[in-house]
């Protein structure tokens, strides 16, 4: 439960949202945000689904137990989206 909480803010914070704001696209409380972030709670599937769909990664993404992360390229050149998958390659590679 703390990883999912521990997701949960990092995601709102890297949107630059309150608790407030995200219970407010979530139809929410805050105090319900704060119990997830903080492992008293866990949301239920829909909520879970939602959740997903407002920061654009999946399910597993939340709860921990995929890594793997989405990048949105939008307002980005072409040239700057080349770039920046070039430099995910080579950190891959090392």
């Amino acid at each position: 439960m703390v990883d999912f909480g521990n997701t949960l803010k990092s995601l709102r914070q890297r949107n630059n949202w309150t608790q407030a704001e995200l219970a407010q696209r979530l139809c929410l409380t805050k105090s319900v945000i704060s119990a997830y972030e903080n492992g008293i709670r866990m949301p239920s599937y829909d909520v879970l689904i939602s959740i997903a769909k407002i920061f654009g990664v999946t399910t597993d993404y939340l709860l921990g137990l995929e890594q793997k992360m989405e990048i949105d390229f939008s307002g980005l050149t072409k040239d700057e989206i080349i770039a920046l998958m070039n430099l995910i390659t080579a950190m891959k590679r090392k």
